[in-house]
């Protein structure tokens, strides 16, 4: 009787000790179970949160690829504008410079024509009017002993030399110089030296429009790189009236510049101007 009930207490025990047994596993499998999962969560907000670093990267290089072809495109249209504009100015410049030396060669073709007045009375009247051109008409003296007035106030720039040559710059080369080259600006108003009368008004490659004045007595004075010449062939000038204004520089004096070109002749000679002018 007494082995039963040791038998059936062991008994009991045994079904605790396995139901215990079964609990402590059930638990362990639960906590098994729910690491695993929370493993697994960890991982997924891993990938996603690499997924969004990845994403916010990709992003920030697309927006600096457009910003960068944007100030790419932004200097070629500046560039584009520039040359544009370069070129415009180009055209506006050589337009301008065919202007002025279309303007220069109406200039000087006007300059070197000589008009003669047109008066109903010379055909009607004749022996008047030859009287009247006789009345007006001054005796030309020229004094050797009195000094001549400048023609403008101005550098001398190349002297007279006949007896040696000096040097040209624009030419590049020693020659003799007939005349006193006077360094002036455009548009200086040029005058006579003294009283005579206008014999030619000319134009040529050295010297441009060309007035030559008789001063009496085999005396001569000629003008050059001169525009706007207000005389005739024939008119009479007096001392100090203007004759003409400096004109842009020919190709014979581009070095040097602007300037008039004074001759001074005596019997078609010419003679140092410098050994009469004040």
């Amino acid at each position: 009787m007494r082995n039963k009930k040791i038998t059936s207490l062991f008994t009991k025990k045994s079904y605790i000790i396995a139901a215990v047994i079964m609990v402590v596993a059930a638990l362990g499998m639960t906590g098994l179970y729910y690491s695993q999962q929370e493993k697994k969560q960890e991982e997924q907000l891993a990938k996603e949160k690499a997924q969004l670093v990845q994403q916010a990267k990709a992003e920030d290089e697309a927006k600096e690829q457009a910003a960068k072809e944007k100030a790419e495109a932004r200097a070629k249209t500046a560039q584009a504008l520039k040359k544009k504009e370069q070129a415009l100015e180009k055209k506006q410049k050589e337009e301008k410079e065919q202007q002025e030396k279309e303007q220069a060669a109406e200039e000087t073709a006007a300059v070197s024509e000589t008009i003669t007045p047109e008066s109903d009375n010379f055909l009607d009247e004749p022996e008047t009017v030859a009287e009247a051109s006789a009345a007006i008409q001054p005796e030309l003296h020229f004094d050797a002993a009195t000094d001549l007035l400048w023609p403008l106030q101005g550098n001398v720039i190349l002297n007279f030399s006949m007896d040696q040559t000096i040097y040209f710059a624009t030419l590049d080369q020693y020659k003799y110089n007939p005349a006193v080259i006077i360094q002036s600006e455009i548009n200086t108003p040029v005058t006579a030296v003294a009283k005579g009368k206008v014999t030619s008004i000319e134009t040529n490659e050295e010297t441009g429009a060309t007035i030559t004045v008789d001063m009496g007595d085999g005396y001569s004075a000629r003008y050059g790189q001169l525009k706007e010449i207000p005389k005739n062939q024939g008119d009479y000038v007096e001392s100090g009236e203007i004759l003409g204004y400096i004109s842009e520089p020919t190709k014979y004096y581009s070095v040097e510049g602007a300037n008039l070109y004074f001759q001074l002749l005596k019997d078609e000679t010419p003679v140092n101007p410098m050994e009469y002018l004040e």
